[in-house]
């Protein structure tokens, strides 16, 4: 599920991506770096409706509902983020003004951390470097669901709602069942708050049903008696270094590059970004729900020698890495391993003709 950020799980991602302060020694430290590089660049891209869950609607237009109710209500909370023996807890507050969504998210384990968004603008506080990162944000961090349009989610995945109500953070709330369809895309189990729609918990499931990350809300209140000053940070950060996340839209085809969408999927951003060893441009591929980021930069042996072509785990992302031309192909995302090999290894180049 495309679920946490630009991130649907904006925190955990953050750790794995090494924006802490990870330091590499020597090419393998390079090539650590380059990696947590780009999976931070795969965290960081309305249906009106205001009826309850039923467990007799529509599946897709239920999670329209839940999308509707992430983005139009006040809410605050603390959720925790798991993965294996991992754990960590956020604060977050939402709320709708004149001007459109605002939003506060802090980390609350480890490092500082705070998340101050306006619409589709965040400014992520990082107080140990004294520095602001502006950047864009997709659609689907939790609580939100949904990444581009659910339309043609039930003819990938089986939708069910349980009758049985269930409970989080005291408040009542239904199970729904997300099942694929095919071997291409995990499940998910949401449980969504009964009175307003909200997701409370949602966790990501293998086919073998074992849960691959979770994040449920341990406190939640919601509508009002929520105040405008939980939004603003204790930081002071006029002096603090700016830093912009530079995008500009690429036409990957136009290049020489065919990337075959796995069924459902399709192309939903193609940018190029600047990074300290040169370009790297990316492909986002989404069903709805999963998604999958493919990045293509050129190939340094220095760096991507000490990578093996092949699959690896980061966390609840794999990521698979193979050469193509005088290229490195990265594919990654919260789908099995072999999604992303067939994505990766049915990828084509052909050098566009000399204008």
């Amino acid at each position: 599920m495309a679920l946490l950020s630009l991130v649907r799980w904006p925190v955990r991602r953050q750790h794995i991506s090494g924006e802490t302060g990870t330091r590499g020694r020597g090419r393998a430290g390079i090539a650590a770096a380059t990696l947590g590089a780009l999976l931070t660049m795969h965290l960081c891209i309305g249906f009106a409706a205001d009826t309850r869950v039923s467990a007799s609607d529509d599946p897709v237009a239920l999670l329209a509902r839940i999308q509707q109710a992430a983005r139009k209500l006040d809410y605050a909370g603390v959720f925790v983020y798991s993965q294996g023996e991992f754990t960590q807890s956020s604060r977050i507050v939402h709320m709708l003004d004149g001007t459109g969504e605002r939003e506060r998210l802090e980390v609350l384990d480890g490092q500082p951390r705070e998340y101050l968004r306006h619409n589709d603008d965040v400014q992520c506080l990082m107080p140990e470097r004294k520095t602001v990162r502006l950047e864009r944000r997709r659609g689907d961090r939790f609580p939100g669901l949904l990444l581009g349009d659910p339309a043609g989610l039930a003819n990938h995945y089986d939708i069910r709602a349980d009758e049985k109500l269930h409970r989080v953070a005291g408040r009542q709330c239904r199970l729904i069942l997300i099942e694929p369809r095919d071997g291409l895309r995990y499940g998910y189990r949401l449980c969504a708050d009964t009175e307003t729609n909200l997701l409370v918990k949602a966790q990501t499931i293998t086919a073998n049903k074992a849960v691959v990350e979770q994040v449920i809300f341990t406190s939640l209140r919601i509508g009002a008696g929520i105040q405008s000053d939980a939004l603003k940070s204790p930081w002071e950060t006029r002096d603090w270094e700016v830093q912009h996340t530079d995008m500009t839209p690429v036409d990957l085809t136009a290049k020489g590059w065919r990337v075959p969408a796995p069924p459902g999927f399709v192309s939903v951003m193609q940018v190029g970004r600047k990074m300290k060893r040169g370009g790297v441009s990316q492909m986002v591929l989404s069903d709805g729900l999963a998604a999958i980021s493919v990045f293509i930069e050129p190939y340094d042996a220095q760096m991507h020698g000490q990578r093996p072509e092949g699959g690896e785990r980061q966390g609840a992302i794999n990521v698979f890495g193979t050469r193509i031309a005088n290229f490195w192909l990265t594919a990654l995302g919260e789908v099995p391993m072999e999604t992303l090999r067939q994505v990766a290894e049915s990828t084509e180049y052909v050098p566009p003709p000399a204008p």
